[in-house]
């Protein structure tokens, strides 16, 4: 789980964005267009990257459509402390360059 969330994170385009969302989803369930508001990003780009999480099982949904509400996944749940190790490596590299 750890090399698939460096991987997914910290080793490919949007793994800020990827980090962003399991962030969120740590402390509460959200839907698409509740990240989207969350993330100041479009809507078809946190779809990817929910889809992204979803295909490597990092997260779950639960619900139908517009109403659907993703999760962290059990296996995710267990290993939070690595996205905290992971986010307090490349979430203060992110700042100081100012983004």
């Amino acid at each position: 789980m750890k090399r698939l969330l460096w991987w997914l994170l910290a080793g490919t385009r949007g793994g800020e964005t990827r980090a962003m969302i399991l962030r969120l989803l740590k402390q509460r369930p959200y839907n698409a267009n509740q990240l989207t508001r969350e993330l100041g990003v479009d809507y078809k780009t946190v779809r990817h990257h929910l889809r992204v999480l979803q295909k490597n099982r990092i997260i779950v949904a639960r619900g139908e459509r517009y109403g659907r509400l993703y999760f962290l996944s059990p296996q995710m749940e267990e290993n939070i402390h690595v996205l905290e190790e992971i986010w307090s490596k490349i979430g203060k590299s992110k700042l100081k360059k100012g983004r």
